[in-house]
């Protein structure tokens, strides 16, 4: 079973995530400040955990620090009331996998909880440790690496969720709304814009000809399949 750890000072918060966690069938340990949300990190596996960012004792971002300096490998998302730029910013230096800003929607909540476990490999298929060969691209989606011809190639955080998803469901017609809940939550929505310019540069990056795909096709009117 997979198991999550939230540190959470507010009551509230932290009852209405663990029931809602539990109900989704995750297995859930809590902590009410910092100190403690470190020591459980330290002497506990869990898969993933969530660290409120303004908490007594210890910020969230310190307990993340502390953790990662001690060789915790733990995936974390952080849980922030502010939007600055330079808190995410610290968030991701200090080790954390990714954040969500309060007040955040329990789907989008989900969906950045599955799309981390799925990266880490924890309810994930196992062969996605492997290098997966995606066109002209060598991809491992555990390792967040893709190659081709021996050279990186970079690929942004969304492009890797995406071609992630695409490739799980590999010579199926994938929902375009399917592929947006999964990867951005339902609380926020990209234009069609948005989606088509990821689609665009995954071709520009997979294809021989991106004025020809081969791969990754566009099915109208529903949606995206990638061909294997």
């Amino acid at each position: 079973m997979i198991s999550i750890l939230i540190v959470e000072d507010e009551l509230p918060m932290l009852k209405g995530l663990q029931d809602n966690l539990e109900f989704e069938g995750y297995l859930v340990d809590t902590a009410m400040n910092g100190p403690d949300g470190l020591q459980k990190l330290l002497h506990n596996p869990y898969h993933l955990a969530l660290l409120d960012v303004m908490m007594p004792g210890m910020s969230g971002f310190d307990v993340c620090k502390a953790a990662r300096q001690q060789g915790v490998k733990t995936p974390v998302i952080m849980l922030t009331a502010k939007s600055e730029e330079i808190d995410k910013v610290l968030g991701l230096e200090f080790g954390a996998d990714d954040y969500i800003t309060k007040p955040f929607g329990l789907r989008e909540l989900l969906a950045r909880i599955r799309a981390i476990l799925r990266r880490s490999g924890d309810g994930a298929p196992k062969n996605d440790h492997q290098q997966h060969q995606i066109g002209r691209l060598s991809v491992n989606f555990a390792g967040y690496t893709a190659f081709s011809d021996g050279d990186e190639v970079k690929l942004s955080h969304k492009e890797f969720e995406i071609l992630n998803y695409l490739f799980q469901h590999k010579n199926e017609t994938v929902n375009r709304d399917d592929l947006l809940d999964d990867v951005w939550g339902t609380d926020y929505q990209p234009t069609s814009r948005t989606i088509d310019n990821f689609i665009l540069r995954l071709r520009q990056k997979i294809e021989q000809d991106s004025n020809d795909p081969r791969i990754i096709l566009t099915v109208h009117g529903i949606g995206y399949k990638l061909i294997l």
